[in-house]
């Protein structure tokens, strides 16, 4: 049974980064006992950058330990306690490869549905001391994810994961992400993540733009097929 192990808020705050400061709420801390999540945010936490994160459609971002236990043996750490990874919760479950967009759970009081995966950020890398972080929680196909809240409530560490409804999408929040960031993209499956109402605005835009560049290019390759075949 998927575990909730810690609850982690942090307020933004300035930051010195490769010659200027840097406004952001990635530094984030467990919470002792219960904590009381609401539709924008959980009690205590902010984001520095609202533009990229945070609103009603990126509340709450979820992380998983077994991901931690991944970084630990890439970088050879022992120093990742919870929050590291800018994440709201901590789960030990809910494994990108298997959560779909759509996904509700119940965590203690509170229901949450899955909406996208984590932005590509440099200030998880600040947060974690590796500055080359954000691409390689793409390429690693570990980027945590999203949600929203559906209803409000108090959580606290130890909570079970519950799921209380599967998504209509056959795509994992890893292939998503994969979908926007990595190159080689199936128009099908853009397709496929476009029928999930669940998925937020901005990805869905993002998804549009990719699907119809991909309609011209090749709309494109058929017109020259086509004078190639004439002048033959």
């Amino acid at each position: 049974m998927p575990t909730l192990l810690s609850v982690n808020v942090g307020r933004p705050k300035d930051v010195p980064w490769q010659g200027k400061n840097v406004r952001t709420g990635v530094w984030k801390y467990p919470v002792v006992g219960p904590a009381m999540v609401r539709r924008l945010n959980i009690d205590g936490d902010g984001q520095g950058d609202t533009a990229g994160h945070g609103g009603e459609q990126r509340a709450v971002l979820v992380y998983q330990i077994q991901s931690y236990r991944h970084w630990q043996r890439h970088f050879g750490r022992d120093d990742l306690g919870y929050g590291r990874f800018g994440e709201n919760l901590t789960v030990d479950g809910l494994l990108d490869d298997e959560v779909c967009i759509g996904d509700r759970y119940r965590i203690g009081e509170a229901e949450f549905e899955v909406t996208q995966p984590r932005v590509t950020c440099y200030r998880v890398g600040m947060r974690f001391g590796e500055p080359e972080l954000a691409a390689l929680l793409v390429s690693h196909h570990r980027p945590g994810f999203y949600m929203r809240v559906v209803r409000e409530g108090r959580v606290q560490a130890g909570d079970r994961i519950v799921r209380t409804w599967t998504g209509p999408g056959e795509l994992s929040v890893a292939d998503t992400d994969a979908l926007l960031y990595l190159p080689g993209r199936d128009p099908a499956k853009l397709r496929l993540a476009l029928d999930v109402p669940a998925l937020s605005p901005g990805w869905q835009g993002s998804f549009r733009e990719l699907l119809a560049a991909a309609d011209d290019t090749a709309s494109t390759a058929r017109r020259l097929g086509t004078v190639s075949a004439r002048c033959a």
